[in-house]
């Protein structure tokens, strides 16, 4: 009997995990969950890594390929936050781990929720095609909710360096993004029947060419769009100068000095007077100051004004002067303010994408509970209304600060009401020397062949930038150090299709992600009532 009893509890032990290369089976998929999110993480600058997109997508294929939702989510999770983590490293280089912990999981949540779509259309013909578009949705969504979206970590923001990067310039960073998502998962399926046609001899000539198609067309169309990405002067060049000030110290409390870097900001616009003078670097037509050169009010603080004043006069060129403006009652205003040399300021822009948990704080009570931080923005920003494009000695300049530089809209519109060059006024000096800039400045020379112009970035402690309409960097700082750039750009008027369609790409690919939805839907509906 003890025999007996013996060999049934035997028989009824688990038996072990198989294993492959040394990792037990079941942790396979998890263990490439996250590889692939990483590998989406290195092919963002700094690094020049833009390629790994492609085997990143591919391996996240696989591991989503006919996984029913609860896995799908799970591991869409895993690699949300291989992707997520590090990316967003930067939001807690002076707060701490916890907002940075708490956004990169909230943003890997809107991957693992994408993930569930790209699993469920897998299944469909042609399933490289859908779950493109289901992400293109997922990017679509994460860009607009919630606090008005945050698009940091779209694919197309990784490809400033890539073969794609033309497609920016015919259906913007939608398409841009939607064709390297296409590709990635084309490869997977490419993978998947060559695999199968080795395995078991199985070859279907229209699934072969369709996963063959999901591959070249991509790379065929982003050639085919070369001809859109251009730097001609067709409305002449301007020479501008953008100033680098630099900031007394590192972290949330650079500012702290307002003062100071105000001073910053004036003395090298003064220092650069005296090269023009003395026949070093051209007259520039207007200089651009970055966001934040002055913390103090010029409207409210005659010393400041004073102090910004002499350096325009100096310079005597039209200047664009960073200031955090203090109306008498309501919230603070982000502004850009056009200062003239003989007038002073004559026309302001603010802010319209302001940033949530750095320019205002949504659920403050509760978010105090997690960081005392909170109590650092002791009064709310305010988002302004208009569209801000200032003519500057005959140069239409659109003007999108910092953090609008990641919204589709805030760059678009400044092209549309007429644009022939962006600027991009930056503060960074928050993220210390992490990747943040770097990443931020990708965005911008995306946005250089998006709409076919210049776009100068004048940033207060770096990296400042002059970026030509083909997305090329002509000049480029060092961080922390104070600096001039000075360059003749070309203008441009003309229109790319990006710019003339607007959302309309976006749309059509989110139209075609809910109709594969659906369509999916319905097939496992009817699957389940014939079970």
């Amino acid at each position: 009997m003890s025999t007996t009893i013996a060999q049934v509890g035997e028989s009824q032990s688990p038996a072990p995990a198989p294993r492959t290369g040394g990792l037990p089976k079941r942790l396979v998929r998890p263990a490439a969950a996250v590889l692939s999110g990483v590998m989406l993480y290195l092919s963002f600058p700094p690094r020049p890594l833009w390629w790994l997109v492609l085997p990143g997508f591919a391996l996240l294929g696989w591991v989503l390929y006919e996984r029913r939702a609860r896995a799908a989510f799970g591991l869409g999770l895993l690699a949300g936050l291989g992707f997520m983590l590090p990316l967003l490293h930067w939001t807690g280089e002076e707060v701490g781990p916890v907002p940075w912990l708490a956004l990169a999981a909230a943003e890997a949540l809107f991957v693992a929720v994408g993930c569930i779509g790209v699993s469920a259309v897998s299944r469909l013909p042609g399933g490289p095609l859908w779950a493109a578009a289901v992400w293109t949705l997922d990017e679509a969504v994460r860009a607009r909710v919630p606090f008005g979206g945050f698009p940091w970590g779209k694919i197309a923001f990784g490809q400033a360096d890539g073969v794609f990067l033309p497609l920016a310039a015919l259906g913007g960073t939608p398409l841009l993004s939607f064709a390297v998502v296409l590709c990635g998962f084309g490869l997977f399926e490419a993978a998947r029947r060559f695999a199968r046609y080795r395995s078991a001899g199985e070859f279907r000539r229209g699934a072969a060419a369709v996963a063959a198609a999901t591959v070249l067309v991509p790379v065929a169309a982003a050639f085919a769009a070369l001809p859109l990405v251009d730097d001609f002067a067709e409305d002449g060049t301007a020479t501008v100068a953008a100033i680098q000030g630099n900031v007394p110290r590192l972290g949330l409390d650079f500012n702290s000095q307002r003062r100071a870097v105000l001073d910053n900001h004036a003395k090298r616009t003064e220092q650069l007077a005296r090269d023009v003078k003395a026949g070093k670097v051209p007259q520039p037509d207007f200089v651009l100051w970055p966001e934040n050169s002055s913390d103090l009010d010029p409207y409210r603080n005659p010393d400041a004004r004073i102090v910004i004043d002499d350096a325009v006069k100096a310079i005597g060129a039209p200047t664009v002067i960073g200031a955090v403006v203090e109306p008498d009652s309501g919230p603070l205003r982000n502004t850009l303010i056009q200062w003239q040399p003989d007038k002073g300021p004559v026309a302001t822009y603010d802010k319209r994408h302001i940033q949530p948990f750095g320019e205002y704080m949504p659920m403050r009570s509760f978010v105090r509970i997690f960081s005392s931080d909170v109590d650092r923005v002791q009064r709310d920003f305010g988002p302004g209304k208009k569209v801000g494009v200032f003519d500057l000695a005959g140069t239409y300049t659109g003007l999108v600060t910092c953090y609008e530089a990641a919204f589709d809209d805030a760059v678009r519109d400044t092209v549309e009401h007429g644009a022939q060059l962006i600027a991009v006024p930056s503060n960074n000096a928050t993220f210390g020397r992490s990747e943040m800039t770097y990443q931020q400045l990708a965005m911008s020379r995306v946005r250089a062949v998006e709409h076919s112009r210049s776009v100068v970035v004048p940033v207060t402690s770096g990296v400042s930038a002059i970026i030509r309409p083909d997305g090329t960097v002509a000049e480029k700082t060092k961080m922390f150090t104070p600096d001039a750039l000075v360059d003749e750009v070309p203008l441009r008027s003309s229109l790319t299709p990006a710019t003339r369609m607007g959302p309309l790409p976006e749309g059509i690919l989110i139209l075609l992600a809910l109709g594969a939805l659906g369509w999916a839907g319905a097939l496992a509906v009817r699957a389940r009532r014939a079970r």
